[in-house]
């Protein structure tokens, strides 16, 4: 039997706090959102001043990083370079910029997604989420 590492509540906390503190420096309003390897959302953060929408494509980023185990912008990237039939992937529906999986020992235990700002931006409050995780 295989055993695997998952996030624990101690976790996901570390990882919102310091995606928080990277977007308040920044004084960037957002949505963080935080899933599980299978994209169940465990964290959702709505900043003050975020755009409401945000609130559905941080968690849509996060579930592709975490699905396709790498950074959503992967996706993003393949569809701009003309393969739209990526629009069609089953169960993947934000392929932006901005989601960022969390790996330990090489192997994908979850995800970070942000919304509400220029997209590269999204995805540093993302890794600096995960990096608190050392």
């Amino acid at each position: 039997m295989l055993t695997k590492s998952v996030l624990a509540l101690a976790d996901v906390r570390a990882i919102a706090m310091a995606a928080e503190t990277e977007a308040l420096a920044h004084q960037w309003a957002v949505t963080i959102a935080i899933v599980d390897d299978g994209g169940h959302l465990l964290w959702l953060q709505r900043l003050d001043g975020a755009a409401p929408i945000s609130a559905h494509i941080a968690p849509a980023k996060a579930r592709t990083a975490a699905l396709g185990r790498r950074e959503s912008k992967v996706y993003e990237d393949v569809i701009n370079q003309g393969r739209y039939s990526f629009l069609s992937a089953p169960g993947l529906d934000g392929m932006l910029e901005g989601g960022v999986p969390v790996l330990v020992d090489g192997q994908c235990v979850g995800a970070v997604g942000v919304s509400g700002v220029k997209s590269s931006e999204d995805a540093q409050i993302a890794r600096a989420g995960i990096a608190a995780l050392g």
